[in-house]
């Protein structure tokens, strides 16, 4: 029989966020994350529900998938209630990834593109299939991992708690051995580095806890574009005859979990056992500077993005500092400074000329894509981005429907940054609007 020797939640608001819209929860044995999005603050009311449902325990009914799907099935629809019950929520969604520690197997609930890995003898195996775009994508051979992650459309999911009064929910079974290390994490770790990274980082780690520590750095030293949540746990061989091994910590990130203790919980114990677990939390302000737990929703302020999702124009966190620049010799310093005021200005003016020379071509074009949010929006020009951040597009129209109004297989074709002209892109949109799009 196995047991978790080992366990760790860290989250990290990334470099280029205000907010972090990541929860996590861990209760030997289940391990749960979920990655909210939204407008304002409904991302992480949308995560917190989510992982809210599993604080209040599993249904004492059903096999351990059965019971897992139970309470993603109640998550989705307490999402999609609070959604139409408050304007400010209209929309919000969130991915999960649950897994349960069954025993010698490892059960994983899942939905959106949140992730579960197992390192095993140094080698690393993800568990779950993404539901997104480019997962779909990567899927059928049209890109590859590492196209994926730079792709404009990278955000866009197929799948999500709380979208639609009813969701499919993945359920996956693998069988553990001793040593083994599983990953739950949001894609804000996957999007950033290679799963080559995430391998080393583990392999590198003297602990769980500094593993996670590489992990959360690492993502951030590439980028940072999102919020970072890692959960990560080792499992171990007891013999049969010792006693159930009792959980070494409690870990909730983005939740309080008192604040679902005693609710109805179909005969789950996980929310009353809380105060049991031998976890202390400590206040917000000591939480987010020590542990990584972030800030209540009350304390933060929310963020506002514009453009389509391959664009992110959120002042960066100055929480991080990168390493001190190199200094030169001075004699050499000048001369370098002289070279590179020439080489900028030579750069400045081919900027110029060529978003002059194209201004007029890409007012002739038109392309649909989507905001940070999923919404589908129309823009106006070439889905191109010129040094010093010029945009080669502008919003034309931003439509009311997300993209998980278009059908599955059409999303790939009308979302892929295909140049239009008016009429065609036009009708296109409105046609998704009036949900007249076939799969």
């Amino acid at each position: 029989m196995l047991q978790v020797t080992e366990s760790i939640a860290r989250t990290d608001v990334g470099r280029h966020r205000s907010g972090n819209e990541d929860a996590a929860f861990v209760h030997v044995p289940l391990f749960v994350l979920a990655d909210g999005m939204g407008g304002a603050q409904s991302g992480e009311v949308a995560s917190g529900l989510a992982v809210g449902a599993f604080i209040r325990g599993l249904p004492e009914q059903g096999s351990i998938s059965e019971r897992l799907q139970a309470v993603a099935h109640r998550a989705n629809e307490e999402i999609y209630a609070s959604s139409l019950a408050d304007p400010r929520n209209a929309g919000m969604g969130t991915t999960l990834v649950a897994a349960y520690l069954d025993g010698d197997a490892l059960v994983i609930a899942h939905v959106g593109d949140s992730r579960a890995y197992r390192l095993r003898d140094g080698e690393l195996a993800r568990l779950t299939e993404d539901h997104s775009l480019v997962g779909e994508l990567v899927r059928s051979g049209r890109l590859t991992e590492d196209e994926a992650r730079g792709h404009p459309q990278r955000s866009v999911i197929t799948r999500a708690l709380g979208i639609e009064t009813l969701v499919k929910v993945d359920v996956w079974n693998y069988p553990l051995q001793p040593g083994d290390v599983i990953l739950l994490c949001s894609d804000g770790l996957t999007d950033m580095i290679s799963e080559g990274q995430v391998r080393s980082a583990l392999l590198a780690g003297a602990s769980l806890d500094d593993a996670a520590g590489r992990l959360i750095d690492a993502a951030n030293a590439a980028g940072g574009r999102d919020n970072i949540t890692v959960v990560l746990f080792r499992v171990g061989e007891v013999d049969g005859d010792s006693p159930a091994p009792q959980p070494s910590a409690t870990w909730a990130l983005g939740v309080d979990p008192s604040d679902f203790t005693g609710a109805s919980d179909s005969g789950g114990d996980l929310g009353r056992r809380w105060s049991q677990a031998g976890a202390t939390r400590p206040e917000p302000d000591a939480a987010a500077t020590l542990t990584g737990l972030h800030v209540p929703a009350r304390l933060r302020r929310s963020h506002e993005q514009a453009g389509p999702a391959a664009v992110r124009a959120v002042a960066p966190s100055p929480a991080r500092r990168g390493p001190e620049p190199v200094r030169r010799a001075p004699r050499r310093r000048h001369r370098a400074l002289l070279r590179g005021l020439a080489s900028g200005l030579g750069v400045v003016v081919l900027i110029l000329v060529l978003a002059g020379g194209t201004d007029v071509v890409s007012r002739q074009y038109y392309f649909i894509g989507t905001n940070a949010q999923g919404i589908v929006v129309l823009y106006r020009g070439v889905p191109y981005v010129l040094p010093f951040g010029i945009r080669m597009y502008r919003t034309y129209y931003e439509s009311g429907a997300p993209a998980l109004a278009i059908p599955a297989a059409r999303r790939a074709t009308i979302l892929n940054h295909s140049l239009r002209d008016r009429a065609g892109a036009v009708a296109l949109v409105n046609d998704i609007e009036l949900d007249e799009i076939s799969g």
